[in-house]
C-alpha cells in the first residue's frame, strides 16, 4: 500500500522559507497506476478552521494552480522519478501557519475541491512566527 509521506515543516519567522517535500512510499497504487500518472495536491489546515486548498500540480507538472492567498509566494513542483511533490514557501506569513498535507487527485482536475483527493498524508507542521 503505496503512503503519503510530508516532510519538511518547521517554525520560522515571517519572511524566511520552508520547502515541503511529499514523498510516495511506494510506486504503484492499489490500482495499479504508478504515482508519476496522478495529479497531485497541497492543502492546510489551521487551528478551528476547515482544511483549505493551497496548491495543484498536473500529472506531468505541466498545469500548476495556486489559492489565491499563496500565489506568488508558494511554488509547487514534482518530480516523478523520485516519486515526490514539493512546495517551495516564500516569504512567509505568519497567517500561513498551519499542518499542511498533500493529497492525491484522482480525477486529474481536482484543484480546491476535496472531494477529488483520496490519498493523504499525515501533515507537516509549518508554525511562523512574527
Amino acid at each position: 500500500q503505496v503512503q503519503l509521506v510530508e516532510s519538511g515543516g518547521g517554525s520560522v519567522e515571517a519572511g524566511g522559507s520552508l520547502r515541503l517535500s511529499c514523498a510516495a512510499s511506494g510506486r504503484t497504487f492499489s490500482s495499479g497506476r504508478t504515482f508519476s500518472t496522478y495529479a497531485m495536491g497541497w492543502f492546510r489546515q489551521a487551528p478551528g478552521k476547515e482544511r483549505e486548498f493551497v496548491s495543484h500540480i498536473s500529472w506531468n507538472g505541466g498545469s500548476t494552480s495556486y489559492a489565491d492567498s499563496v500565489k506568488g509566494r508558494f511554488t509547487i513542483s514534482r518530480d516523478n522519478a523520485a516519486n515526490t511533490v514539493y512546495l517551495q514557501m516564500n516569504s512567509l506569513k505568519p497567517e500561513d501557519t498551519a499542518v499542511y498535507y498533500c493529497a492525491r487527485d484522482w480525477s486529474g482536475s481536482g484543484g480546491f475541491d476535496r472531494t477529488k483527493y483520496d490519498y493523504w498524508g499525515q501533515g507537516t507542521q509549518v508554525t511562523v512566527s512574527s
